[in-house]
Order: C-alpha cells, then structure tokens, then sequence
C-alpha cells in the first residue's frame, strides 16, 4: 500500500518533535521516493561512475537524519531537502574528481572520446550547481524551484506545496530560472573559449 502524504507528513512533524520510533516508521515510507530521487540524479552523471543509487541513498539518509533542527512541513519539503543533499554529494564527488584529474590521484588512463565526454558531465554539474548558488542569490524561491523540480522530480504542485505558494508561481519561477540558467550556462561556456 501506498503511503499518503498525509501519513508522511504526520511522521516528519513527529520526528521533528523529538519522536524517534517516528522516523523508524518513516524511513520504510520514503525509501522508494529517495531511490526514484536518487535514480533521476545517476541518469545525469558520466559513465563509470562509482557511486552507485544506493551509497546516494544511504549518504543523503545520513545527513538527514542529522539533521535534527530541521522542523519539517510535509512531504514535499522533506524530499526537497533530500534532493538539495543528493546534488550537494553529486557536485562535492564531481569537485573531488577535478581535483583528482589535475593530479590529486593521478593513475594512467588512455585518453579517449569518452573520457572527455566524462569530464565536460563533472564541469558540467559543478558549473550547474555555482549558477544555482548565484541565483540563489539573486532569487532564492527559484534556485529551489529548479533543485526540486530538475533534480528532486517533484511536480510543481509538491513544489508549490513545500514553498506554500500556488502552482503558477511555481509554473513561472521555472521559466524564468531554466531562461537564466541558460543564459548564464551559456556565456560561461563562450568566455571559456
């Protein structure tokens, strides 16, 4: 049976009161979300990779539950924050890889097409997530809009749900960030050349 948003919600205001058998009852409740969430980011990342769908799972887990001073609202913010933590451990690996490639571990690899393909995915995200933090700056609502919508999958009503706006703002914050996304992606890459 499937859970209902209200069941979840129900679990995270008691998990945020203090009710740790609350979150023993959540976990099982969520984990096929966190998996589809988790899923959604790996179909993006580089070939090879070596994280695999359940160590995200298992490290996005983890901080959430050290996350005690979060006093969660309902279901869509619990897994807004779950997106916001997969992306996080995606662009801190694809920086450790970066790292790695100019010499941090260097091992002997033949450069081919695919290597390089790898490579622009890890700058990719990495660039992704600095314009995120720039429009968040700029225009915190929509930095999260895109994070739960792109990589969270959230519909814009569980997105206008966890922002507790309507579903044209949430349909009007995506337009306007994924044209500023694109904009600024692509005058990053032409000052680059």
């Amino acid at each position: 049976m499937t859970p209902t948003s209200h069941e979840i919600t129900q679990l995270l205001l008691a998990w945020s009161d203090g009710d740790k058998q609350a979150l023993d009852r959540l976990v099982p409740l969520v984990y096929d979300e966190l998996r589809r969430l988790a899923q959604n980011y790996m179909r993006r990342e580089r070939a090879g990779q070596t994280l695999q769908t359940t160590a995200l799972i298992h490290e996005a887990y983890l901080r959430l539950i050290d996350a005690d001073q979060v006093q969660w609202r309902n279901r869509a913010h619990f897994f807004g924050i779950a997106a916001r933590l997969m992306r996080q451990i995606l662009v801190a690996r694809a920086r450790e890889r970066g790292c790695q490639k100019r010499g941090g571990g260097a091992e002997r690899v033949s450069l081919d097409e695919a290597m390089v393909i790898d490579e622009r995915l890890d700058e990719d995200l990495v660039a992704l997530d600095e314009a995120l933090g720039e429009l968040s700056q700029f225009d915190a609502r929509m930095a999260q809009v895109v994070e739960m919508r792109f990589f969270g999958g959230l519909t814009e009503e569980e997105i206008a749900a966890a922002l507790d706006v309507s579903t044209k703002t949430v349909r009007r914050d995506w337009r306007l960030a994924r044209s500023w996304l694109r904009r600024k992606l692509s005058w990053e890459r032409t000052d680059e050349a």
